[in-house]
């Protein structure tokens, strides 16, 4: 969105054009691989986009926080006080889960206006509340002087959103978010939060992401019950080896898992987990060595997994994803996000783009009933000042 037009539209809704509000931007991400490992301590390779989204925002002295959105008519107003408390399943919870976690440090907010505008799809899987979290965080770091770092600022979004809003996730989202860089992704160990900005080389291909628009609410999903499963395979290996998350395992030790683990569902669901950590550290080597081919496979494996052990797909990812496979140009497709609906991501030859949106799009209707939304992103840097 131009910055002009952000501008009016604050006026519009707030008045008071003496006094120009400050822009933030903050993208909404992409997960190339490594999908359900970072909340069990692993390896994850996610790259910010060029969407995402955008605040305008202004002190006041009003004493008063007011929410507003260009996306939906939806607004919502509040004392400024020294803690908060969750609103029903509102938008606002987001932004105001971090405005509570800065209170929390210390930091008071005064009164501010907010306008909020985004264009990544709202429970799409390109992570929409990380987005907003980081660029609220972003924003009150600046305009009130609080001095926190962009990894504390990540933790400190992270945290509203297990805390405040009741949604289980792991960093990688709000990392994502923060730390992304133009034309990389961000391979990321979420244990030790060491990470590292590797160069993404395309060439002749592009990314395309495909949503779904079938609608799942994550904190209603099957998430939390999957890292309930997790956390039950670390007790049950525990009897193996003292380790504190599934990634301490290496793909060379899934044999153990038959050994330890005696449900089958638990079994599978670490499966997954181990073995889309090899798969990470495989699709960071082989893009390195401009092998995209390759990590191409890698990401049909990685869907594979995510389909039959943990068992997070669903019927129109599915469709999506094998009628993906099907046609000409499509070095590899997969799911990202955490599933149950949301998107998947494709890596195909710029040649084949068009024919490739144009030939999934009605056969994924034909199937479904369902009309898909194709994005052609370009991987853009993390959240800041406009």
């Amino acid at each position: 969105m131009e910055k002009k037009i952000l501008i009016e539209k604050f006026f519009e809704k707030y008045g008071n054009r003496s006094l120009e509000p400050v822009l933030f931007f903050s993208p909404g991400r992409v997960n190339l691989i490594g999908e359900h490992t970072d909340y069990n301590g692993g390896f994850v390779f996610p790259c910010a986009l060029d969407y995402g989204t955008y605040l305008a925002v202004r002190k006041t002295t009003s004493g008063m926080l007011r929410f507003s959105t260009l996306n939906f008519s939806d607004d919502f107003s509040t004392a400024v006080a020294d803690s908060y408390s969750k609103s029903g399943n509102k938008w606002t919870n987001y932004p105001l889960g971090v405005i509570n976690e800065f209170a929390g440090r210390g930091i008071r907010v005064s009164g501010l206006e907010l306008l909020f505008f985004g264009d990544v799809p709202n429970g799409a899987g390109l992570s929409s509340s990380a987005s907003i979290e980081i660029v609220t965080a972003v924003a009150v770091n600046e305009l009130f002087n609080a001095g926190l770092s962009m990894l504390e600022l990540v933790k400190l979004g992270q945290r509203a959103e297990n805390v405040f809003v009741g949604m289980n996730c792991g960093i990688m989202d709000q990392f994502a978010v923060g730390f992304g860089l133009d034309d990389h992704a961000i391979f990321l160990n979420c244990d030790t939060l060491k990470y590292e900005n590797v160069p993404v080389k395309l060439g002749n291909c592009e990314l395309i992401i495909t949503n779904t628009n079938k609608r799942r609410g994550l904190t209603d999903s099957k998430y939390n019950e999957r890292r309930g499963e997790c956390e039950k395979a670390v007790e049950l290996l525990q009897a193996y080896k003292p380790i504190r998350n599934l990634s301490e395992l290496g793909p060379g030790e899934i044999s153990a898992l038959d050994t330890y683990i005696t449900d089958p569902v638990i079994r599978k669901r670490a499966k997954h987990v181990v073995s889309e950590n090899g798969r990470v550290l495989e699709a960071v080597k082989v893009l390195s060595e401009n092998n995209l081919k390759r990590f191409g496979e890698l990401m049909n494996q990685s869907h594979d997994s995510l389909m039959e052990d943990y068992e997070v797909t669903g019927m129109e990812l599915d469709t999506l994803v094998y009628e993906g496979r099907k046609l000409p140009g499509v070095i590899g497709t997969r799911m990202t996000g955490a599933g149950f609906g949301g998107c998947t991501v494709s890596i195909v030859e710029k040649e084949h783009a068009a024919a490739f949106i144009e030939t999934l799009g009605t056969t994924y209707t034909e199937k479904t009933g369902l009309k898909p939304d194709f994005y052609r992103p370009r991987i853009g840097n993390g959240a800041g000042r406009l």
